[in-house]
């Protein structure tokens, strides 16, 4: 098998130089193709690298020549030279010793193989001697296994073993398949039983149907990640009792240790930086804890500084938490595992790059959020008007602003359309708790307009949420060609912020009523003449049906 594996190399070694030759002159394109090791190998000695293999082992790789013979030739030399001697039943001894060509490696005392120092690897770092002691010890392996395998006795031992090595796989696998089937009974029937406690408000907030479905999914990954490292292993113990296939079961046990290894290596050199995440981390909780209690103090008026009040003290709070936490963040990335790989920073620049393409809006709202709170445009409690939206400010957030009508209903208005438009707020300029009501008429020039000023204080006095300090008054805004516009201002209680248009509604009826009382109307068309007579409802018919006298207000 050796020396047909070495003459199929030589062939197809040989196929290739033909090949290159038949392809043309050598130029730039051959010269870029010798890169690869092997070519490499060719340029520099003229004959490819051959590896002597005895029973599955690499025993050592020769490159040189020696005394005219290319590496092929002494790899089929020393092949026939280690079976004749492994066939004649000697101890199996190997040994090496110095010649001037290089280092000779011997089998019972017979040189089977030259290592010269064109042989060595200098790339990977090997030596003439550190070469020839690893030549030595794998030959040594692959005669002691050669030897086991022409033995009647270790061949049945292996089977035996290998037997029982399969028997206790099999095993394993059933109580991995049992086990599974009986947890996945056992959280079945726990479900059943402790329904109730699944139940958030009186509704199931995860059906048991699906939590069944979502742990049969983990413990089937479970099952199979156990079943297949235990076929890992017991295809390594089964390849690892036969000498023939040994080396392969020694490569499956070291692949698997190396691989346990540098992730155990991986976690021990992770541990100062996680120590360090973790410093990082309790530091800036503890500092946040002052900051909050700090905070917590001015908005309980309890600390008062000039330039902080208690509208701006939460969100100032809580911008500075933020900042906090983000300055934590930037000194913990380093320390994190994998933080300096390829894939984690291109990760954390895909992170960064969705989050300032899809984030642009709520920045901008952000943004607005922190100019109404730090100018003071509004407060909670207040009553305003923002563009056609009117009502009490109850929550001032970072992104939204929430406002209630009073009628049943609450606006979320965003914080950028709050700074686009005209507020009107009813709050400010009052002393107290108190806000303004206003309405607006427009009567005729006919009419005295000492009148007109009379009948609406009148209506404000009959209004029983306006207030009587400080006192309503009435103010003349426009003359107009057809007519005169009135306003009538008063200001109610804070107790009355929320249902402020059930105030309004009643103040409006009290101006209808006072001014059909005295027969002056509220109309201001544009006419050609004046009606014959004035256009008003009197006392008698303002119960007229279905109008209900006793739910009425006069």
């Amino acid at each position: 098998m050796s020396y047909e594996d070495a003459a199929v190399r030589q062939v197809a070694w040989g196929l290739i130089q033909v090949l290159v030759l038949a392809a043309g002159p050598a130029g730039p394109a051959s010269t870029a193709a010798a890169d690869t090791p092997v070519e490499a190998e060719v340029a520099k000695t003229g004959a490819p690298p051959v590896p002597l293999v005895i029973e599955n082992r690499t025993v050592v790789v020769l490159r040189a020549h020696l005394l005219g013979h290319p590496p092929s030739d002494r790899v089929e030399g020393a092949q026939r030279r280690i079976e004749r001697l492994i066939e004649t039943g000697g101890a199996g001894v190997v040994t090496s010793h110095p010649l001037p060509q290089g280092i000779a490696v011997d089998l019972d005392g017979t040189t089977v193989f030259v290592i010269t120092p064109g042989d060595v690897d200098e790339l990977a770092g090997a030596t003439l001697q550190s070469t020839a002691e690893e030549a030595v010890h794998v030959l040594s392996m692959g005669v002691t296994e050669a030897r086991e395998q022409s033995s009647f006795r270790h061949i049945v031992r292996a089977v035996v073993l290998s037997m029982l090595g399969t028997l206790l796989y099999a095993g394993l696998l059933y109580a991995v398949i049992v086990g599974k089937r009986r947890i996945t009974g056992r959280v079945s029937s726990a479900l059943r039983a402790h329904m109730e406690r699944l139940k958030v408000a009186g509704v199931i907030a995860v059906h048991p149907r699906q939590f069944l479905l979502a742990v049969r999914r983990l413990l089937a990954l479970i099952s199979w990640a156990i079943g297949l490292f235990a076929t890992y292993l017991w295809l390594g113990f089964v390849l690892g009792e036969f000498p023939y296939t040994r080396a392969w079961g020694e490569q499956l046990k070291g692949y698997l240790v190396g691989l346990l290894g540098s992730m155990l290596q991986a976690m021990l050199h992770a541990v100062p930086g996680l120590v360090t995440v973790v410093l990082i981390v309790v530091i800036t909780r503890a500092v946040v804890h002052v900051v909050d209690g700090f905070f917590g103090r001015v908005e309980a008026q309890h600390i008062r500084i000039g330039w902080l009040d208690q509208d701006t003290a939460r969100p100032t709070r809580n911008l500075v938490i933020a900042l906090l936490w983000l300055f934590a963040l930037v000194m913990a990335y380093p320390y994190l595992p994998g933080a300096q790989t390829e894939a984690f920073k291109g990760l954390s620049v895909l992170v960064g790059l969705m989050v300032s393409i899809g984030a642009s809006s709520l920045v901008g709202q952000a943004a607005s959020g922190m100019i109404l709170m730090y100018s003071r445009a509004l407060r909670t409690g207040e009553y305003v008007k923002i563009g056609d939206s009117e009502g009490t400010v109850t929550e001032m957030g970072l992104f939204a602003t929430r406002v209630q009508t009073g009628t049943g209903e609450e606006l979320v208005l965003p914080n950028a359309y709050v700074v686009a438009n005209t507020t009107r707020n009813f709050s400010r300029g009052v002393v107290g708790p108190r806000f303004a009501l206003q309405v607006t008429v427009t009567i005729g020039y006919s009419t005295p307009w000492r009148q007109v000023h009379a009948m609406l204080l009148e209506a404000a006095r009959r209004t029983s949420g306006v207030a009587a300090e400080p006192e309503p008054y009435v103010i003349q805004t426009a003359l107009s060609d057809f007519y005169v516009e009135y306003k009538l201002v008063a200001f109610a209680g804070s107790d009355t912020q929320l249902r402020r248009p059930a105030v309004m509604n009643e103040l409006n009826a009290n101006v209808q009523d006072v001014f059909n009382e005295y027969g002056v109307q509220i109309m201001s068309p544009h006419y050609m003449m004046d009606p014959a007579h004035p256009q008003i409802v009197p006392k008698e018919r303002w119960f007229e049906a279905p109008a209900d006298k006793r739910g009425a207000s006069s």
